[in-house]
């Protein structure tokens, strides 16, 4: 049941989703039909949703790492807004160069941007105590603000027509298509190999194991000689570094530059694929094409129906509160007032005889 929630998360959306919009006065069938039925049947709308299920896939994979450790990272989006403007930095200060050094410099500055940037919540949570959801949070904003200045100051294009954006990147800047005469960038396969790693650290190394262990028994964790401060380091670094490197790889692929419309919610977004992906990498690489089809067919209903650009957003909101809906129903059993009334006697003759025993096995 906990592998089928998700499924039965999903359909419930679908099922909610045409409901609603139709008390609002849409056709919800067909925003339903729009949004997760015509892309899949559409070639060139594949490639859309593997390009935008790409960035998805990759943060939601740093975040699950985190999340099984209980670390709970919600700062993606200024890590990831972070890792395009490290990458970005590199990319300006090499404009008039050439040479196949410049693109793979710009991913490991996007790395390691991304993880400075995750290093802050970390520091806080090790040093001081701060819970990291908070401080994590707060980034984003910081982040965004900070991208706002250098597009409309430092870094603005002289030759932009007065528009807040940097330079496009040259050739040597910009992802390679592996597929010729489609969209889908080096950045696709590079997602799925980052997946596919993670799931070989979480199941074979002992880092891995680590954050399994400190998740499910931080007490049993301690007397195994994992620290609580190395293992917050240890997932905030991964999350922030693979937020970072999604980050440059869109600026470098689909943008071609940084703009102001950098942050796109996929930092936010990621946090429903990985649960949806059960915070297993091979299950978020499913989860993330679900949510990436919420994307792709969001555009496209907004241009054929005339569905508001809020209902992507409306979708993936349903989505996450079912799954956990569905996540609860299956831990638990809904008991009725009167029977949990008849077993209260029980538990509580239960609760009397334990002194009594324990004594007896004393005496």
């Amino acid at each position: 049941m906990m592998l089928a929630a998700p499924v039965i998360a999903v359909a419930a959306t679908l099922i909610a989703g045409a409901i609603l919009f139709t008390l609002l006065g849409h056709d919800g069938l067909g925003a339903t039909l729009e949004i997760f039925v015509k892309p899949l049947f559409d070639p060139y709308r594949w490639q859309d949703l593997l390009v935008k299920a790409a960035p998805l896939a990759m943060i939601a994979t740093g975040l699950a790492m985190g999340f099984r450790a209980n670390v709970w990272n919600i700062g993606a989006e200024g890590q990831y807004i972070l890792g395009g403007l490290a990458g970005t930095g590199v990319a300006l200060s090499t404009l008039d160069m050439t040479g196949s050094w410049i693109l793979p410099l710009m991913l490991i500055c996007g790395v390691v941007g991304g993880m400075v940037w995750a290093a802050v919540p970390a520091l806080l949570r090790t040093t001081l105590g701060v819970n990291e959801i908070l401080s994590s949070l707060m980034l984003n904003y910081v982040a965004i603000q900070l991208l706002f200045y250098l597009m409309r100051g430092p870094w603005k294009d002289p030759e932009g027509f007065n528009f807040p954006q940097t330079a496009m990147f040259s050739a040597d800047q910009t992802l390679p298509m592996v597929v010729p005469g489609t969209l889908i960038h080096l950045g696709v396969p590079l997602a799925a190999a980052v997946a596919l790693t993670a799931f070989f650290v979480m199941a074979r190394t002992v880092t891995g194991f680590q954050l399994k262990v400190v998740g499910l028994a931080p007490r049993a964790a301690a007397f195994g000689g994992f620290g609580a401060a190395s293992t917050v380091w240890i997932a905030m670094l991964c999350g922030g570094g693979l937020a970072g490197l999604a980050g440059i790889l869109e600026a470098a692929g689909p943008f071609g530059q940084m703009v102001p419309q950098f942050p796109t919610g996929y930092g936010y977004t990621a946090i429903i694929v990985a649960f949806l992906g059960r915070l297993n990498p091979l299950g978020i690489l499913l989860a993330a094409l679900v949510l990436a089809l919420t994307y792709v067919g969001g555009e496209s209903a907004q241009t054929t129906i005339g569905l508001p650009s809020a209902a992507t957003g409306v979708f993936q909101a349903m989505m996450l509160f079912f799954l956990l809906a569905a996540d609860i129903l299956v831990r638990y059993r809904i008991v009725s007032g009167r029977a949990a009334a008849a077993s209260a006697p029980h538990a509580a003759a239960a609760k009397e005889a334990e002194p009594a025993k324990g004594k007896a096995v004393t005496a």
